[in-house]
């Protein structure tokens, strides 16, 4: 468990929650490891196998505390919210400013900035650990362009001029991905990117990991109240979650490309694992879909110091963080959206 400012974070499988007066009780196995006080909290989550008393949700909802839940990797499944929630004029502000051209742009350059930063610490730290002298040059030298990328955005008048830098961002970082891999080159070898459908098997691995990121995203912003349908970076388009793909622009070098890498270049995973259809596209076999998720899951427990809130956190609490952060500032009460910036 983590508390995170005033958000109460579970993730010990098999907890029960239940209240006495005013306090929350988090037990395990029938003993009290924490008690917290109702009014210090705005929110509890809870993943997997979680459950709370009736009391508790009656209590939370009196105190305008949301009670959300869930599943163990991370898909939203319900909330329980009192009749007077913040999230309808959370929610309303959201969509005042996805019809504010000026703030659209703003925010929307400050996702395409930390995407570009955290693909260029990608690029830089791979250089240091890359022996061979020409991929290591390669790297280096992608890495210097999308600086100057970097530059050109947080310097674009408008829009589309920034959404074009970061074109030219994802061209100048997948043009040098292969140098990533260093071990399975044969099988893992990458070209570009390509998506519905991947065409070999490190896009299908990539593929596998944005869709459980873009998940993850989505239950974090169901969680603080947000519209996970209506961004600022991705415009409205039917079935299609905007903010949910703003958000994790910035979290996939870091959260994704890493370790799809880690996985090839460790040889956790075998192309045996992955087969091509007729039509060409590229899809994975359960038993590798399991050693990816086993893979994630334990990624998910490594702690961090997260670069705003200076708390060491759970790698798997980054997408929920950052959601918090970005309701809070919609709200109002932060200046700035703090972005996560790999370091």
């Amino acid at each position: 468990m983590k508390r995170l400012l005033n958000t109460l974070y579970i993730t010990t499988q098999g907890t029960y929650l239940t209240q006495k007066g005013d306090t929350v009780l988090v037990r395990v196995e029938k003993q009290t490891l924490l008690r917290m006080p109702i009014h210090t909290l705005s929110g509890i989550v809870c993943f997997g196998q979680v459950s709370a008393s009736p009391s508790l949700m009656h209590l939370c909802g009196e105190n305008n505390v949301s009670l959300s839940f869930l599943s163990k990797n991370g898909k939203f499944l319900a909330r329980v919210i009192g009749a007077q929630s913040g999230n309808v004029m959370l929610r309303r502000q959201q969509y005042r400013f996805a019809d504010d051209e000026s703030f659209t742009a703003s925010i929307a350059k400050t996702f395409i900035s930390a995407k570009v930063a955290n693909a260029r610490t990608v690029l830089v730290r791979a250089a240091r650990e890359i022996q061979a002298t020409d991929p290591s040059a390669a790297l280096t030298n992608a890495a210097n362009r999308l600086t100057q990328v970097l530059h050109y955005v947080t310097t674009a008048s408008e829009l589309d001029e920034a959404r074009g830098h970061e074109g030219d961002a994802a061209r100048i970082y997948f043009s040098v991905f292969d140098n990533l891999v260093v071990a399975q080159k044969k099988d893992f070898a990458f070209t570009n990117r390509t998506r519905r459908p991947p065409l070999d098997n490190i896009n299908a691995l990539l593929s596998f990991l944005y869709a459980i990121l873009a998940n993850d995203v989505r239950a974090a912003l169901e969680t603080v109240g947000l519209d996970p349908a209506v961004g600022y970076l991705h415009r409205d388009r039917p079935g299609r979650f905007g903010l949910s793909l703003d958000l994790m622009e910035e979290l996939r070098p870091y959260l994704a490309d890493r370790l799809a890498l880690s996985l090839v270049n460790r040889k956790q995973i075998k192309p045996s694992g992955f087969t091509k259809t007729e039509t060409g596209a590229v899809n994975m076999d359960d038993a590798t879909r399991k050693t990816v998720l086993v893979a994630l899951q334990n990624r998910k427990q490594e702690e961090i110091e997260h670069p705003f809130l200076g708390e060491k956190i759970p790698l798997g609490l980054v997408p929920h963080v950052q959601a918090m952060l970005l309701a809070r500032f919609i709200r109002g009460e932060l200046d700035a959206y703090p972005v996560f910036f790999w370091r």
